[in-house]
């Protein structure tokens, strides 16, 4: 009885941890600053869908779905409607990253969160990967823990610039 009452204590943890933003919640107010210095903030956003990524080098599957968000990016991007931006966990080493953005062509924004400020404006984030797709509006249209479905997502993506 002990253990299934630490196992469904642990599941509403992990489900109030895990949907801190939700869908329709306005995106965070914040400045995120690229590995290039590039500087964007919430408002010079809107007008544009943008998938905010949180990842680290360590974690295979932040690593496994950088190659479909390079391939969205580069269909989408250039015009003019979308965004990506991938922003590295505090505890990922800028050199780690900068190698992995380096080695793979990473062609989007790369954005280190070396305070935590960022994985904590956008709910607390400690789990990745950890994607929210914000449209035009800057409101959260959808939020994933894990891998996304892909296929699902690009749909998303599709309806928000259309809309």
């Amino acid at each position: 009885m002990k253990k299934v009452i630490a196992i469904a204590l642990v599941l509403a943890v992990v489900a109030v941890a895990g949907y801190a933003l939700t869908s329709r919640d306005p995106a965070p107010s914040v400045t995120y600053t690229s590995m290039d210095a590039r500087k964007m903030t919430t408002d010079s956003l809107k007008g544009k869908v943008v998938l905010v990524n949180f990842w680290a080098t360590s974690c295979p599957g932040c690593v496994k779905e950088m190659t479909e968000f390079r391939q969205i990016y580069q269909q989408l991007a250039p015009q003019g409607k979308y965004e990506t931006l991938a922003v590295a966990m505090n505890y990922d080493p800028p050199n780690y990253v900068q190698t992995f953005v380096t080695e793979n062509k990473l062609p989007f924004p790369i954005v280190l969160d070396s305070d935590g400020k960022l994985a904590e404006a956008w709910g607390g984030i400690q789990l990745v990967p950890s994607t929210f797709l914000v449209g035009k509006d800057g409101q959260v249209i959808k939020r994933y823990l894990g891998e996304p479905d892909f296929r699902e997502l690009r749909q998303l993506i599709d309806q928000a610039i259309a809309a």
